[in-house]
């Protein structure tokens, strides 16, 4: 009882000190691939980069020491985090407060419904995501991550637009007029040394050594010259005139966001005083408000455009200052500095008496020192309400991922796993994660194989990799400073390369071609509906139920005869002669309320194909179960096949099924000595009355001659 509620208690069984040094250096090693990996992660869900570090501090830890994979590497995900961007940015400006908090509520209750989940041991349920679906959603998560980063590659700065494809454009647009070479070369060596080390060398943590190099030059050339000035240090009307707008709508948002948060409170309450009026008038303001925010968010995007498309020339002042002009309005035989200047425009007020130029790359910049604060974060039942259905598609696609990876490492290593037990480690990882200012989290595949190869006997190294995390936060965040933030971008383009896997699109439809289509539509549905990831996994998940249920519905009926091995087998498929006197009936799949008629109308079919028939078999070795439906059906077909002047009869029929028939009593109505416990006894049985008077020479269900006895 102790190890199941404290599953890491089995690790010390036998547990030596050659195992202990093998899990830290393995842990000491995930941690190092982590690190910039987990700040890279960070950003693509719209984060800080460090939030990355607080994800990857509680996490690992709570997942290895709660849940059942011994090498299974927790922490920020490439899906994960593309999913926790997609659900946030409805409600809030990506890297905002507001954005950061709703990011970390999430986590906690992706992580409250895991644990649920495996309290409740209801681990099945992520049999809802059918693999055709899972890798068509992957494959189109590949794509959409990769092409997001493409606008830190390229130095521009684009707001995302309704469709990911259109934000894309808007990338490319940019990027052919203002392309910022220095960071595109930046994130072009970290791709050349991640790439080299990796096929040459992949043993040597390919990711720690690119961030390393790109650091250290980006501190040595200076890659980040930024200057923070007075808004009157740019000589034009037209730009202060555009700041301001921008400044006016920005706060605009504010203000109405925060309206739209009391009037959520406001709902709340009016939810629990059951008082309808207020209930409506909440919802009403809260919808206007809603309208009101997508509105300035609009506005504010067109004068970002505008502002982000502008370019300076600095010009050196006698007194140390720096004076900007427009590119284009530079006044004659005045010296600038050589640089091509921008204002850094955020999702934040500009700042007028501290406005930031940068002339420069982006880096991580200023990292805060030592851990984050420890507290539950604040609910609010309105936002819980919205944020609820995303959080169910993560917590199972997070899971997905986790455990598939889990059971690929555990053929390897022979573990037994738990799904449940990993579920549970799972939501504690989430839930500790989102007291310790995480956001949503799952297992690496990249990570975890680092873990792998490294000999990691027990998860305790993934308690090493939270403590490697934890010294940094402490001791080294300054050393981070210069990280460029295209090399972030690479890293995470690098990563989710993995992810692509067109075979998986072949083997589906390999094995159904409808299961292949499902993963293609899923595919496709996912990369026209992003950033509403959420569509394209709903849009597979429909198609594989409506595919369940059609199948279900209309069960392969078989009409059997005896072919070249002597087996009997399916007439159609294999082209095999029939009896023309005992037709061999197989029905594939419980005998239910959705499908019963459908056998009912295939025997009638059969019936009226076959003009000599005498007897119907119905094997029923595939009917594993049968309702009240079911039953009155086989009642009915009886009365009907007989009242034709056919005999009918069962074989096959398992336990289950026979306790049903017999609760009904009809047994007695087929008659016991029409029930056979084989096909081969029922052909056996009736074969020579539904022969007699026949002109048959051979029967093709065994083979024997037969002559009239007229």
């Amino acid at each position: 009882m102790l190890t199941k509620i404290f599953p890491f208690l089995k690790w010390f069984r036998n547990y030596r000190f050659d195992d202990f040094k093998v899990d830290s250096i393995a842990g000491l090693t995930v941690a190092l691939v982590l690190i910039p990996q987990s700040m890279a992660y960070a950003q693509l869900a719209g984060l800080p980069p460090y939030y990355g570090l607080y994800a990857s501090f509680l996490p690992p830890m709570m997942a290895a020491l709660f849940g059942s994979s011994r090498q299974l590497a927790t922490g920020p995900v490439a899906i994960v985090s593309l999913f926790t961007a997609a659900s946030l940015e409805p409600l809030a400006t990506a890297g905002s407060e507001g954005y950061i908090a709703y990011a970390i509520l999430m986590a906690l209750m992706v992580g409250a419904f895991q644990f649920a989940l495996g309290i409740l041991r209801l681990g099945l349920v992520i049999n809802f995501l059918s693999h055709p679906v899972v890798n068509g959603f992957t494959n189109a998560g590949a794509l959409i991550i990769a092409s997001s980063q493409l606008s830190k590659i390229f130095g521009v700065y684009v707001d995302n637009a309704e469709h990911h494809y259109e934000t894309i454009l808007q990338v490319v647009q940019s990027a052919i007029h203002y392309t910022h070479w220095p960071t595109f070369f930046m994130g072009a060596l970290a791709f050349a040394i991640m790439y080299v080390l990796k096929w040459f060398s992949p043993r040597i943590p390919n990711v720690l050594v690119a961030v390393a190099v790109t650091t250290l030059i980006s501190w040595g050339l200076g890659f980040e010259h930024n200057r923070t000035v007075p808004i009157t240090a740019i000589h034009s009307s037209e730009v202060l005139t555009l700041v301001k707008s921008f400044n006016a709508t920005v706060k605009k948002i504010d203000s109405a966001a925060k309206q739209r948060n009391e009037t959520y409170e406001a709902l709340e309450k009016a939810n629990k005083e059951h008082n309808i009026i207020q209930l409506f008038d909440a919802e009403r303001a809260a919808n206007i408000l809603t309208m009101n925010i997508s509105e300035f968010k609009h506005e504010v995007r067109e004068y970002k455009d505008e502002i982000r498309g502008l370019l300076f020339r600095g010009v050196p002042q006698p007194d140390g200052s720096m004076a900007f002009y427009r590119k284009d309005q530079l006044p004659e035989g005045v010296n600038h500095d050589g640089r091509i200047w921008r204002i850094r425009v955020g999702n934040n007020v500009i700042r007028e008496d501290g406005l930031v130029m940068t002339g420069g790359g982006a880096v991580v910049g200023v990292i805060p020192k030592g851990l984050p604060s420890l507290t539950v974060p604040k609910i609010n039942m309105g936002v819980l309400g919205y944020l609820f259905p995303y959080a169910v598609i993560i917590s199972l696609v997070g899971f997905m991922e986790a455990i598939s990876i889990a059971k690929a490492m555990a053929a390897k290593t022979g573990q037994r796993l738990d799904p449940n037990q990993e579920l549970i480690g799972q939501g504690l990882a989430n839930i500790f994660g989102a007291i310790g200012k995480s956001y949503p989290t799952s297992g690496s595949f990249s990570r975890s194989a680092v873990n792998l190869q490294n000999g990691a006997v027990s998860g305790l190294s993934s308690v090493f990799t939270s403590l490697a995390v934890v010294i940094v936060l402490l001791f080294f965040t300054p050393l981070l400073y210069h990280l460029p933030q295209s090399v972030l971008a690479a890293v995470i383009m690098m990563a989710v390369i993995g992810l692509v896997n067109v075979s998986g699109f072949v083997h589906a439809w390999k094995a159904q071609w409808y299961d292949g289509a499902i993963s293609i539509i899923s595919f496709v549905g996912t990369l026209w509906f992003a950033p509403h990831l959420d569509k394209g996994i709903i849009i597979g998940v429909a198609l594989s139920l409506i595919v369940f249920l059609y199948k279900s519905m209309r069960p392969t009926v078989a009409s059997l005869s005896r072919a070249d091995d002597e087996a009997l087998r399916c007439a159609e498929t294999h082209g095999l002669k029939e009896c023309p006197y005992i037709s061999m009936v197989r029905f594939d799949g419980p005998l239910f309320f959705a499908n019963a008629s459908y056998l009912e109308d295939k025997v009638m079919e059969i019936m009226r194909s076959k003009e000599k028939l005498k007897h119907i078999v119905l094997v029923s070795n595939g009917i594993n179960d049968i309702d009240a439906s079911g039953e009155e059906t086989l009642s009915l077909l009886v009365d009907r096949v007989r009242s034709a002047g056919v005999d009918i009869s069962l074989s096959g029929v398992n336990e289950a099924v026979m306790m049903v028939l017999k609760r009904t009593h009809f047994p007695e109505k087929l008659g016991e000595d029409h029930i056979y416990p084989t096909m081969e006894k029922a052909i056996q049985s009736v074969h020579h009355e539904a022969h007699r008077l026949g002109d048959e020479r051979e029967c093709p269900l065994i083979r024997q001659c037969y002559f009239s006895e007229a």
